[in-house]
C-alpha cells in the first residue's frame, strides 16, 4: 500500500507498506485511530490514538485536530462488503497532501524568567535616582 507519512518538522514522503495493521500500527508508534479531514472520504489519516498521553511532539493540523506524532495518509474506499477500507494512494493525492501537509507547526518554547535579560529603559533608570525635595 502506498501511503504518504508526515512526521514532524520533516517534508512530507510516499513509503510502501504492507496492507495489515501491523505494519500501519509501527509507523504511529503504536495503536492507530483514524481522522476523517477529506470531505469526499478518498483519504483518511492515521495517528497514533495516545498522541496526546505519550509526549510527542505536535505536528501539522489535520482537519480540526493538532496532531502529535508521526501520522499517515492513505487511501479509503468502500470493499465488496460495503466496508471502508485502506488502499494505495494515487499519484494525485500523494501530490496534493504532500502540498496540504508540507508546513509543520512551529513550536516556540517558554524562556524562564531566569533566561530573559532585560534592559531599563530611560524612565526605569530615573526611577532609581532619589525625588529632588520640593521647598516653598
Amino acid at each position: 500500500m502506498k501511503i504518504l507519512v508526515i512526521e514532524p518538522e520533516k517534508a512530507p514522503y510516499e513509503k510502501e507498506i504492507g496492507d495489515d495493521i501491523h505494519d500501519m500500527q509501527a509507523i504511529v508508534g503504536g495503536c492507530i485511530e483514524p481522522i476523517y479531514f477529506e470531505p469526499k472520504e478518498t483519504a483518511i489519516a492515521w495517528c497514533n490514538d495516545e498522541f496526546l498521553l505519550n509526549g510527542s511532539q505536535p505536528n501539522r493540523i489535520v482537519g480540526n485536530v493538532l496532531v502529535h506524532g508521526t501520522f499517515f495518509v492513505s487511501g479509503n474506499y468502500m470493499n465488496e462488503y460495503g466496508e471502508w477500507d485502506s488502499c494505495s494512494l494515487t499519484d494525485d493525492q500523494i501530490k496534493k497532501y504532500s502540498e496540504m501537509f508540507e508546513t509543520p507547526i512551529i513550536v516556540l518554547e517558554q524562556m524562564q524568567a531566569t533566561e530573559i535579560e532585560v534592559e531599563n529603559t530611560p524612565d526605569e533608570e530615573m526611577a532609581d535616582e532619589p525625588e529632588p525635595e520640593i521647598t516653598m
